[in-house]
């Protein structure tokens, strides 16, 4: 394989959509956020992503509402403004042998905290982990494309996160992002491993760059 130090957002626009293939699963009590978090603990790595209902008054931010981490087959969507970030889930978060896997932790964890106070544990960040592979852009989109071939659409970022009913369209936004996380250091992981991969030349990627800037069809 040839990895793309990096990708246009012309070349993300002509992409097919990716989109989570698995079950999504909604969940408002603690009773259901125990039993999801025993299942994700019985997995080795999972993904991990966060969602915030867009503030538009200035100097009103938000807490987080809504909470996705994938397994391969089950995206669980943790709805933090019905239950707040109890205890089963800090316990997922604190656990050091269950890998996390996410973009922009830092940021998460961050909103997070202002829910409830926690040690996350056992978390890889992508925008670090993709250096080691060459590749310069940091944003989940872009990496995706670079590494399948396929866009993940943001229609769906600011829309109402606090919604009483999240819409069909909202569920598979919130879970694509968190299993593309997955999928993601899946990929690298298996390449890693099989040695598989090459990182398109400095001068190619410079070339695209300027055709880009130029116009240049």
């Amino acid at each position: 394989m040839i990895i793309k130090r990096s990708i246009t957002k012309e070349d993300i626009r002509d992409l097919p959509k990716a989109a989570f293939p698995g079950k999504i699963d909604v969940i408002h009590t603690e009773q259901e956020a125990q039993k999801a978090v025993d299942y994700l603990k019985s997995c080795k790595v999972v993904g991990i992503d966060s969602e915030t209902r867009p503030s538009f008054t200035k100097g009103q931010i938000n807490k987080v509402g809504l909470l996705q981490i994938s397994s391969d087959e089950i995206c669980f969507l943790f709805r933090l403004n019905h239950t707040g970030l109890i205890q089963p889930i800090i316990d997922l978060l604190e656990d050091p042998e269950l890998l996390k896997v996410g973009l922009s932790l830092h940021d998460d964890f961050k909103m997070l905290h202002k829910r409830a106070s926690f040690t996350p544990e056992g978390c890889v960040e992508l925008q670090h982990y993709v250096d080691q592979f060459g590749i310069s852009d940091k944003s989940l989109q872009k990496i995706y494309g670079i590494l399948f071939g396929e866009k993940i659409s943001k229609t769906q970022r600011l829309s109402n996160w606090e919604a009483d009913v999240l819409t069909d369209k909202q569920k598979v936004y919130a879970a694509t992002d968190a299993w593309a996380c997955l999928q993601i250091y899946n990929r690298l992981e298996e390449l890693k491993a099989s040695g598989d991969y090459q990182l398109e030349p400095a001068s190619v990627a410079l070339t695209a760059t300027q055709e880009v800037h130029s116009g240049t069809p």
